[in-house]
């Protein structure tokens, strides 16, 4: 950005004259220091964020609207004037913009003056030559700014100025291009016509030649000829553009501007002036086929054909009928679709989603046009490549058609189908299509079927599509159309059936009425989940698969219509049956089993005209369970569906799901949804076991006669071959070279893979008999003979040619069974449906609880063999499943029966299954359900499990009366479970690789505290233990002993002996601290130190008594050695970490963090430390051998350490000058804290009794202070307080001493340490004669 100087900045006077003239002499300095927001306003302007753009400039406005006549505002223009012109290109037109509402905003100031003041900040004339550029920029940006404002076509002097300024700007070509020309054209085309024709001839020559030279001067002839034809004429005379001399001149023309757009992709203005012009003069025709399609197109290049495709959307809303039926069957839209066929993003740039909004606002243009509508979507729908239209089948233009243009577009497609008119489509074939030397590719057949597969699906999309408004009526002429041209064939023609009047043009083949019938099947679909309608919408309340079924029914029985495939009796008495059994069902239409039951029946009984022989058995058995499900009078309980066998209704159906499944439909698999999701609740064992046979994955690849799996995938490849064949053959690059050489050399290794012993042994035989394998001799043996060798020639091919065979086979197997898995895992991921229909809709039925192992049988599969995109999905969606429906389940069985037993046994089962695991993301899965068993027989009592609760009773001497209450009420046992569990634990800390995880148990922990309890010692034992299990226990208990749930289940005896094992335990481990030479043995002591302070916490919030005398002296006898391993610095990345941990507990312990004070230079650092209050050692201080002072004062420290006397624990070691000042007040505090006693201050009687070596403390310095002393239950006193303060602080010491005190401001979990006796004759003694210390860990109440 352009910084101004000092002096730019513009002041009404000179500081001078402002003294002489009455005025303030620091006017200059003062707009600096009043406006340094407005100073700023101008570097946001020009960020390159949009909105601070916008807001600066806003912001600018308002500012220099309360000052308009301030110094600010000659400021503000000269700096905008000089961002004009600045290096960075992206801040020019920022600052233009800025300028240009400036100038809208100001209107009393002149446009003359800026343009002025423009010129001379960047005059041309003296500007240095590396400058030229930007002060080019500078000129052309400002006059932009001038016409921005809105002001400069009312300023005629302005103006004028202006267009001089352009046309010297035009000259300068190769720095500004054509943007001098563009801007001129932009003004002009706003200025009035009585100061255009002033200014014309000033700008425009007379040579028509000069004007035909550039795109710039032709549109500004345009401009003219549209604005003011009179002084054109006058000055150029009468001018034909279109004539035969003009043509190639516009032609070349365009094809310059179509270059100067190439980046932009937009259509040039002087192309769409050109077509208006032609529009107006009536040679539109002239003008698209000599200058378009003879001249653009004859040398092609894609800016140059992108330009004509936006000329084509554009003139698409300008065109009459006739115009459009000219356009659209010419050159350029048969160009256009070899673009669409050939063009394959990202690498090449498709025009297809561009034309496609040209022809949607064509279409919602003109909605009251219909018949342009079906004329551009007709011409679109009949561009097409070897019969199969370019434009895809789901166009969603489609949805802006009136309803008029709609049926006529719908019975166009009709026709069509039924009588191919291959005459009146825009037919090509790409430059690869005409290599190719198959004559079958060219055929009329091939087009037919290509033509018919589009319309069809075309047909199924525009029902499909949900933003068009359709009629019924043409949603149920579509739906018949396909229903009938599917299944049905016209013996004679008939007024009755509207679709046998329309014969074949050409015969329907097999298999274009095999598209057809899946297209039905999709419309069908689309029937059944998009238009769901109320009994008011549809005729008599029926479904539209019920109404179809109707009108099947009545072609059936028509004499004129038969089936395309015939109906045997027996196969007609199932379809008279299924319509008997419908009408059964309506008796039953309240049930929305009902519902269920009739869709499954009227979509088979559909699937009759496709596969009879397989859906008449179908319908009989879909009859027999409907009969038998809605003949039930009594519904059976649970208890029952499990101990008993159950109707074989249930099984049956089960099984006709499946075999619905198997197929590969989309409806097929929405309706078993939907039926099982009504039966699941009668289901039985039997039933369910032949859905998890499915999902088995070692039954089911042996045991494949249960289902057939059907597939399409063979014939649908075949027809996606046909229609991509030709796009294959177009894209033939590079990266296909590459793929070709990939699948050479993976044959080639398949087919060293492929050849065996056996192959050797017969080729060295071979060979051998030929004598063509030479030995060590073979130099004297004479050369074997022409018979000889044309006997070993067939030998040998006749060899390879088995081999080859052998090979060819051997893969074909391969593929065979590749694609049978394939079949099965797709298979298997529709089956799931049922399940996780089971269980969301039946989460309480105990058949749930068998799906625990089936399920995670498949995870385990597929986590060892989930490599392809199938086994993925099958794995995701089982885990889904397992965990979120199952396993997370607000509901579950509370029925178990006679299950508690076996669900005893099966959570053992689980838990060694995910101690066996070799991934831990599996053990999680294992682990998870065992909590899901251990949730359901908890949340589960009743007399079947009390019995045997009583033969194995609970030793209740582990569990408080209140958790023990529910837990007999349940069928959970304890016995049962916590050995379990137990060597779950003991092998998760013993074992180096165990798949188990912290998480698991904390889980467990969290869920079920009262096995938590029984777990509690081996966690205990582990405490003291080697590494690994140190530290695992140690983090367990540390997230353990924090949970409310746990503390529950003790008493308060119980707790506090748990606490006490776990503090001798941490104690014994604290004995090493600061000794770790591992990264392990560190660890250790990072996880004992966190542990302890969990202890303490919980303590604190209990309120124990304890003895923690013997901790604090092994935690003060390991300060050294911890200090000196954090000056050393070994591993120093957990070492701040263990030293803050360690000051943490020690600060419970009523000892005080040293804390380090800056030190006054002309101090002389001499500090007393005690064995407590070592410094810590600081980075970029002077090492330890130049710091004389230092020593000194460790030898101090270590004559002090072994005196009775030492610094008070609630203080820090001071450094000050008034070391001499030493008295005996300090021995007491000092000699406690040794001891382990945290010191307690009394008030002293006056300050000759403060210890030598306190210094006297500021105020300040005693704010600080006073946290540190509330910690340790004394309230210090300064000793420059007032007397009066003195006697309330003495006042008040019993109760801070009891803890008690109002006054203390710490939070709750605030630790405060305070003699168990309280006693005032051991605060006075300073408890010398007493050894054990016993300290109470309190919180202080508000």
């Amino acid at each position: 950005m352009a910084e101004m100087d000092s002096q730019d900045v513009s002041e009404p006077t000179s500081p001078g004259e402002a003294t002489q003239s009455g005025a303030p002499p620091a006017d200059r300095h003062g707009l600096l220091q009043h406006s340094r927001e407005f100073l700023d306003f101008f570097w946001d302007i020009a960020k390159p964020q949009q909105e601070t753009r916008l807001e600066a400039t806003e912001k600018l406005l308002e500012y220099l609207r309360t000052r308009p006549q301030g110094s600010e505002m000659k400021y503000a223009l000269k700096r905008l004037i000089t961002g004009l012109g600045v290096g960075r290109e992206t801040a020019r037109p920022c600052y233009s913009l800025a300028l240009a509402q400036l100038l809208q905003s100001f209107e009393d100031i002149p446009l003359c003056s800026i343009l002025q003041q423009i010129q001379e900040k960047y005059d041309l004339h003296q500007v240095k030559k590396a400058m030229m550029r930007p002060a080019l920029f500078g000129n052309l940006f400002g006059v932009l700014a001038l016409f921005q404002s809105g002001r400069l076509v009312k300023d005629q002097e302005a103006l004028m100025k202006s267009v001089k300024l352009l046309q010297v700007l035009a000259l300068h070509y190769n720095h500004l291009q054509e943007q001098p020309q563009k801007a001129l054209v932009d003004i002009l085309s706003e200025v009035p016509e009585t100061m255009l024709q002033e200014i014309l001839p000033k700008v425009l020559k007379g040579d028509l030649n000069m004007t035909l030279g550039s795109p710039e001067r032709l549109e500004l002839f345009l401009l003219a000829q549209q604005k003011v034809p009179a002084k054109l004429e006058n000055m150029m005379g009468s001018v034909n553009l279109f004539s035969d001399e003009n043509v190639p001149r516009l032609v070349n023309v365009l094809r310059m501007a179509a270059t100067s757009v190439k980046k932009e992709r937009k259509l040039p203005p002087v192309a769409l002036d050109l077509l208006r012009l032609a529009l107006k003069e009536d040679k539109f025709p002239r003008f698209w086929m000599e200058v378009v399609e003879q001249g653009l197109l004859k040398k092609q290049s894609w800016p140059v054909s992108y330009l004509c495709f936006r000329l084509l959307g554009v003139a698409l809303p300008l065109l009459s009928k006739e115009q459009l039926q000219m356009v659209m069957r010419g050159d350029l839209i048969r160009h256009y679709g070899e673009h669409m066929v050939t063009a394959k993003p990202p690498n090449q740039f498709r025009f297809g989603p561009e034309m496609d909004k040209y022809v949607g606002t064509f279409l919602e243009g003109c909605r009251d046009d219909p018949e342009r509508q079906l004329a551009v979507l007709v011409a679109f729908s009949s561009v097409t490549n070897q019969g199969l239209p370019v434009v895809p089948t789901v166009w969603r233009v489609v949805q802006f058609l009136s309803p008029p243009a709609l049926q006529s577009y719908v019975a166009w497609l009709q026709d069509m189908f039924l009588q191919p008119n291959l005459d009146s489509l825009v037919d090509f074939s790409t430059a690869n299509q005409k290599k190719a030397q198959d004559a079958s590719l060219h055929g009329p057949e091939r087009a037919v079927f290509r033509l018919r597969k589009w319309l069809i699906h075309r047909l199924v999309s525009i029902v499909d599509n949900v933003h068009l408004e359709k009629e019924d009526a043409l949603v149920e002429q579509v739906a018949r159309f396909c229903l009938f041209h599917s299944f049905f064939v016209t013996k004679k023609p008939t007024s009755q059936i509207p679709e046998t009047k329309q014969q074949f043009s050409v015969p329907l083949e097999s298999q274009s009425r095999e598209v057809v019938s899946n297209a039905f099947f999709s419309l069908l679909q689309t029937l059944s989940t998009h238009f769901k309608q109320t009994p008011e919408q549809t005729q008599g309340g029926q479904s539209w698969a019920y109404r179809l079924v109707q009108w099947a029914n009545k072609l059936l029985s028509h004499r004129s219509v038969t089936t395309a495939l015939p109906f045997t009796t027996q196969q007609r008495q199932a379809w008279d049956r299924m319509l008997q059994t419908l009408r059964d069902l309506e008796a039953h239409s309240a049930e929305a089993r009902a519902a269920a039951f009739q869709h499954l029946l009227l979509l088979v009984g559909i699937h009759l005209f496709k596969s009879p022989a397989e859906s008449c058995d179908l319908l009989g058995d879909i009859q027999t369970c409907i009969g038998k499900s809605l003949g039930e009078k009594t519904r059976r309980s649970r208890s029952k569906a499990i101990n008993s066998q159950g109707p074989p209704w249930v099984e049956v159906l089960v099984e006709i799901l499946l075999s619905l499944l198997a197929q590969p439909s989309h409806l097929m698999r929405h309706v078993a949804r939907s039926v099982f999701g009504h039966i699941c609740s009668h289901l039985t064992p039997h039933a369910l076991q032949l859905i998890l046979d499915v999902l088995n994955p070692e039954t089911s690849q042996e045991e494949d006669e249960n289902v057939v799996v059907t597939d399409d995938s063979d014939e649908k490849q075949l027809e996606n071959a046909e229609d991509e064949s030709d796009d294959n053959e177009d894209n033939k690059n590079a990266e296909s070279e590459d793929e070709s050489e990939e699948e050479e050399e993976s044959e080639e290794e398949d087919r060293d893979g492929d050849v065996d012993q056996g192959f050797r042994e017969q080729l060295m035989a071979v060979l051998q008999a030929g004598k063509a394998l030479g030995g060590t001799d073979s130099e004297d043996e004479e050369e074997l003979g022409d018979e000889a060798m044309m006997a070993l020639d067939q030998s040998l091919a006749s060899l390879f040619a088995e081999q080859k065979l052998r090979i060819q086979a051997r893969r074909e197997e391969k593929n065979k069974l590749q694609k049978e898995k394939m079949l099965r895992r797709d298979f298997q991921i529709r089956v799931l449906d049922l399940i996780e229909v089971l269980v969301t809709k039946q989460p309480e039925n105990p058949l749930v609880l068998e799906l625990l192992q089936p399920l995670l049988r498949i995870i385990r599969r597929s986590m060892r063999t989930s490599s392809s995109q199938q086994e993925q999905e099958l794995l995701h969606k089982t885990a889904r499943i397992f965990t979120h429906h199952l396993c997370r389940a607000r509901r579950y069985c509370h029925n178990l029966g006679d299950l508690v037993e076996t669900l005893h046994t099966q959570v053992e089962q689980l838990v060694q299954q995910a101690s066996r695991q070799a991934d831990s993301s599996v053990a999680l899965y294992h682990f998870n359900a065992s909590l899901y068993l251990l949730r359901v027989l908890k949340g589960n009592s009743g007399e079947g499990c009390a019995p045997e609760m009583q033969k194995n009773p609970r030793a209740s001497t582990d569990t408080s009366p209140k958790p023990r209450g529910p837990q007999t009420a349940s069928c959970l046992d304890l016995n049962l479970v916590t050995p379990v569990y137990s060597s779950a634990l003991s092998s998760f800390l013993t074992k180096r690789n165990s798949p188990l995880t912290v998480p698991m148990f904390l889980s467990l922990f969290s869920r079920h505290p009262v096995l938590c309890k029984g777990l509690l010692p081996i966690l205990v034992q582990h405490i003291a233990g080697p590494a690994r299990p140190r530290h695992q226990a140690c983090l367990l208990l540390q997230k353990t002993l924090s949970m409310r749930e746990l503390r529950a289940c003790f008493e308060d005896p119980e707790w506090k002996q748990l606490i006490g094992q776990v503090l001798a335990k941490v104690t014994e481990n604290l004995r090493a601290l600061g000794q770790a030479q591992t990264k392990a043995e560190h660890q250790k002591e990072l996880s004992s130190l966190e542990l302890l302070n969990t202890l303490f916490r919980s303590v604190h919030h209990e309120k124990l008594t304890l003895d923690l005398t013997g901790l604090l002296g092994v935690l003060q006898g390991q300060q050294q050695s911890l200090q000196q391993s954090l000056r050393q610095g070994e591993h120093s990345t957990g070492s701040s970490r263990l030293y803050d941990l360690y000051w943490q507990a020690m600060k419970v312990l009523g000892v005080q963090r040293p804390k380090v004070e800056k030190k006054d230079t002309k101090e002389v650092p001499a500090a007393v430390q005690g064995p407590v209050s070592m410094k810590r050692k600081k980075k970029g201080f002077l090492p330890e051998t130049k710091k004389r002072k230092k020593r000194k004062s460790e030898d101090v420290t270590q004559e002090e350490g072994a005196k009775p006397a030492a610094t008070a624990g609630e203080q820090p070691p001071s450094t000050g000058k008034k070391r001499k000042r030493k008295k005996s007040k300090a021995k007491v505090p000092a000699q406690s804290q040794v001891n382990g006693t945290p010191a307690v201050k009394r008030p002293a009687p006056d300050t000759s009794t403060l210890s030598p070596s306190t210094p006297a403390k500021t105020p300040k310095q005693q704010k600080k202070r006073q946290k540190p002393s509330q910690v340790n239950g004394a309230t210090p006193v300064s000793p420059t307080e007032p007397a009066v303060k003195k006697k309330h602080q003495k006042a008040l010491l019993k109760k801070e001493v009891s803890g008690k005190s109002p006054q203390s401001a710490l939070p709750r979990k605030k630790a405060r340490l305070s003699l168990a006796s309280r006693s005032p004759s051991l605060l006075q003694s300073g408890a010398r004669k007493r050894k054990t210390l016993r300290f109470t860990i309190s919180s202080s109440k508000k």
